[in-house]
């Protein structure tokens, strides 16, 4: 029986001025490149402390949701696959996707570090270094993924651990079948919460711009550019590379679909990515693109939070293996087909040491300590890093969107019809509204005819 619409559902809705979300994120790029450059060159002092309070503010609420919002999605991806045919079969080719991936993107940094010698002209010596306080080893990357209990990963931010604890819980909790079911359902109504409350600070996103790009001009203003000048053009060069022209090519090759469409759906993620630079901030967004794409739902549950804390071609690929070549040049240091296959190596095998956290210092120290590199170059990349890592942390998000299209077009999987009409922001609560078909009280679907 189906129930006839009302006339305030008939009648049309007035027609009103939006002012897109991109657009306010450009806005936001504008105002902070401005404000900035007023702050510096006018030296004024109450201006970039305003802006760098903005711009930690916004940062520093996007983190406040990371702990519970990774162990959460991951429990609840985990236990989400046995909803999914030949869940292990897509689960590995998901991660065979993430490391094919990896392994190009890093094969692009490095040609483009032997290209360009990114360290050489630029007036540094070893003693404008300084060693970083966070390093990382592989001792300590393999140690370090049990935590010692299970309280400190989620107070000292220690993603690796929280995934550890995660996939135990997400395992066990699989195992037991429907004794789990209770605890699964509260993980699921935690995880919306969760996800609820990270769009209001998403919301935020443009004024966090202004602070954030602020920030950043008022600080190092356009003279360190110069320094670093082919370093910045090479990460953003090989990142672009990566974005526009790889990706494109495999889901035009392997996929077999149009690359246009999903950059159509996918730019909210790599916008916010860009700005956030936090690939774990940005994972609801991510994820709700993805599915938006054609990508089932259960599936895409899974691929995208496990690729926010594993899946980083620009953090793990790209910026390691150019920052490598460019202390090297710095240190006078001669890299051979050695260092650069271990470059390779821990790309393809270590990127989770950088765990969808801004920034990517683990993960170069990581690098270097392999290579016997001197730690202390990691210092003489730290002024630049906030600059680069907007460009490197867009290429993640837009790889952790592009490997579950390719794994689910491939397994014929993937919806090609909502691939090919995806394109509305997921910021846009009326779109989310009109997706919604019309519930009665019980939360059964209720057919509406005109």
């Amino acid at each position: 029986m189906s129930v006839s619409a009302t006339p305030q559902a008939q009648a049309p809705a007035k027609a009103s001025f939006k002012f897109p979300f991109w657009a306010q994120i450009v806005a936001g790029l504008v105002f902070g490149v401005l404000f900035g450059w007023l702050a510096r060159s006018q030296d004024i002092s109450w201006l970039k402390t305003t802006l760098e309070q903005v711009g930690d503010i916004f940062i520093q609420l996007l983190k406040l949701a990371v702990a519970p919002l990774v162990f959460f999605a991951i429990l609840v991806s985990i236990t989400n696959l046995r909803k999914v045919n030949n869940a292990a079969r897509l689960a590995s080719r998901t991660l065979l996707w993430f490391m094919i991936t990896s392994l190009i993107a890093v094969g692009i940094g490095l040609a483009i570090g032997l290209l360009t010698d990114p360290g050489a002209g630029t007036g540094l010596t070893p003693a404008d270094g300084k060693e970083p306080k966070r390093t990382g080893s592989w001792i300590d990357f393999l140690t370090g993924i049990v935590p010692k209990d299970i309280i400190t990963p989620f107070t000292e931010l220690n993603v690796l651990q929280i995934v550890f604890l995660a996939a135990v819980a997400g395992i066990a909790a699989l195992q037991l079948g429907t004794k789990a079911q209770p605890v699964l359902n509260l993980a699921e109504s935690v995880l919306e919460l969760l996800q609820k409350a990270l769009w209001w600070v998403i919301r935020l996103a443009p004024i966090g711009t202004v602070g954030l790009i602020g920030t950043a001009i008022a600080s190092y203003g356009w003279d360190l550019l110069g320094k670093y000048a082919t370093f910045t053009a090479d990460v953003y060069i090989g990142s672009a590379l990566v974005m526009f022209g790889v990706y494109p090519l495999l889901l035009w090759a392997v996929a077999k679909v149009n690359p246009l469409h999903f950059y159509k759906g996918a730019w909210p993620a790599i916008q916010l990515a860009f700005v956030s630079r936090s690939s774990v901030g940005t994972m609801p967004v991510t994820q709700k693109v993805t599915e938006r794409l054609g990508v089932p739902k259960e599936y895409a549950s899974f691929a995208v939070p496990f690729g926010a804390t594993t899946k980083m071609d620009g953090c793990a690929a790209i910026y390691p293996a150019l920052a490598a070549i460019f202390i090297a040049n710095i240190f006078d240091v001669q890299l051979g087909i050695k260092e650069y296959l271990l470059i390779a190596f821990v790309s393809v095998v270590g990127s989770a040491a950088t765990a969808g956290l801004t920034g990517a210092t683990v993960m170069l120290t990581l690098t270097l300590s392999t290579l016997g590199l001197p730690l202390a170059g990691v210092g003489l990349l730290m002024a630049i890093d906030p600059i680069l890592d907007m460009m490197r942390t867009a290429t993640n998000v837009a790889g952790q969107a592009v490997v579950p299209v390719i794994v689910s077009a491939r397994e014929g999987i993937l919806d090609k019809e909502a691939y090919a009409s995806a394109s509305a922001s997921p910021l846009d609560e009326k779109a989310e509204q009109a997706e919604t078909p019309a519930e009665d009280k019980t939360g059964a679907p209720v057919p509406v005819t005109a």
